[in-house]
């Protein structure tokens, strides 16, 4: 193959083996009178012809070089790990292809030359976008940025364009109740968390409704000091969603800075899960994902991993190879602080996750991260939690619908200290479940089978 360089075994100069022998082997042009010359006149290596008579790796040197260059021409000292990372990609076709038509590179290309140190505080001024994350994860993957919680820190720049348009007033606010009570308190959890979770959409709702809120007051016009319970009861009855209870947050923060007086946000009574698969649903889907050939590999792994032992998408997106303990006879899954035993299809399905190659060509690192049973399409970083949760649900399988039914079953039979252990979810939250499935669970399967 052109592409596929090897030693020809007749005359043992590495070449494409564009042909065969008598014998079928496989073995270079020139030894079956094809004179046709595959050696790069830049470099002189055999195999990838591209254009104009040089190899692929050459051309993808040349266009990396264009496409970092700063304001003189050359590549910045600071922006060089980036390009030999680019440059020697093992698959330089799908290089050269990704700089020519990737929306990225625009803004990539667009930083180089400007000349500016590239720092994380500059890519924050950025209107937060796609492009701007993935570029952000392109620089730290290649160690020109540090790596950070990228979920959280993040958030500061984002609410900096939020407050493009509010009253001065209400940055003013919003500013030290995110920085300095939300990403405190959220910073805190994540640097003792044995697990990831993902805290960035739930703190982002916490100053979106602060924001509406000051709003809100401004229509009336209120100040924080005449703030009275009957205010509050006012703003949590003018809406149809939970979503005002989030005020909460901001008046426990304004309390503790003695901006408002002791008030009172109701609490929202726990709600049962919603969304249930029914069994006559759950048991045959699963079957599809073991045994189905026509799913992708790594939605049959996901799918059915959800389907039998519900874990979060976070720690579902999060799996690598060291989390499979596979023995000569059985294998075992760690998706809290036990083991949990695998059926044969599924351990099959995640030792081939664990030993293929990547099918997106992975640059080099100095420091490498992960190996992730499900990467995504930013370098080193595994799929997103929603790229999880839209890719399953194409397939036809429902992720809150199937985590909460394998739930369910599992605390049907489990006392709650071991569904904690086993699935890794908190102790109340299993103390909960097992409840619930005790009560209705227990009642659902009891009438199913006096059904049949």
């Amino acid at each position: 193959m052109l592409r596929s360089p090897a030693e020809c075994p007749r005359c043992g100069i590495v070449r494409p083996l564009i042909a065969r022998d008598d014998d079928g082997a496989e073995v270079c042009g020139p030894c079956v009178g094809f004179a046709a010359d595959y050696t790069c006149k830049q470099c002189g290596r055999a195999g990838n012809p591209h254009s104009r008579g040089r190899c692929a790796h050459c051309v993808l040197a040349e266009r990396v070089n264009a496409l970092l260059a700063g304001p003189d021409g050359t590549v910045t000292q600071q922006l060089k790990p980036l390009a030999d990372a680019l440059a020697n990609a093992p698959s330089p076709f799908p290089a050269i292809q990704w700089i020519k038509e990737s929306p990225n590179t625009k803004l990539l290309a667009q930083l180089a030359v400007e000349g500016h140190e590239l720092t994380h505080d500059l890519l924050d001024e950025l209107p937060p976008s796609r492009n701007q994350r993935y570029i952000r994860q392109l620089l730290v993957h290649t160690s020109i940025l540090e790596e950070r919680n990228e979920d959280l820190e993040r958030i500061p720049g984002w609410l900096e364009h939020e407050l493009a348009d509010k009253p001065a007033a209400h940055a003013n606010l919003a500013r030290p109740f995110l920085n300095w009570f939300l990403l405190r308190r959220a910073r805190q959890r994540a640097a003792t968390r044995r697990h990831p979770a993902s805290a960035d959409r739930d703190l982002r709702r916490r100053v979106s409704v602060a924001l509406d809120f000051l709003a809100w007051m401004d229509q009336r016009g209120l100040i924080l000091a005449d703030l009275g319970q009957e205010h509050i009861d006012d703003w949590i009855t003018g809406a149809t969603s939970q979503r005002r209870y989030l005020i909460r947050y901001f008046l426990k923060w304004t309390r503790s800075r003695q901006l408002t007086r002791e008030l009172t946000v109701p609490s929202i009574s726990r709600q049962e899960p919603q969304y249930l698969l029914d069994e006559d649903d759950r048991w045959p889907l699963l079957q599809r994902c073991l045994t189905g050939d026509a799913l992708p590999t790594d939605v049959r792994a996901a799918g059915a991993i959800t389907l039998l032992f519900g874990p979060s998408i976070e720690r579902l997106c999060h799996l690598t190879p060291e989390h499979l303990k596979l023995g000569d006879e059985h294998a075992h899954l760690m998706l809290g602080s036990y083991p949990v035993l695998l059926p044969p299809r599924l351990a099959g399905l995640l030792r081939h996750l664990a030993e293929q190659p990547r099918l997106r060509p992975q640059l080099s690192r100095v420091h490498p991260g992960p190996r992730w049973l499900f990467p995504g399409m930013v370098p080193g970083k595994p799929i997103s939690t929603h790229g999880m949760t839209q890719k399953l649900g194409r397939h036809g399988i429902p992720v809150r619908a199937a985590r909460n039914a394998a739930l369910a079953a599992l605390a049907a039979d489990l006392p709650s200290p071991i569904l904690a252990d086993v699935t890794g979810m908190h102790r109340n939250t299993a103390l909960r479940w097992v409840a619930y499935a005790r009560r209705d669970w227990a009642e659902y399967l009891a009438a199913r089978a006096e059904d049949h």
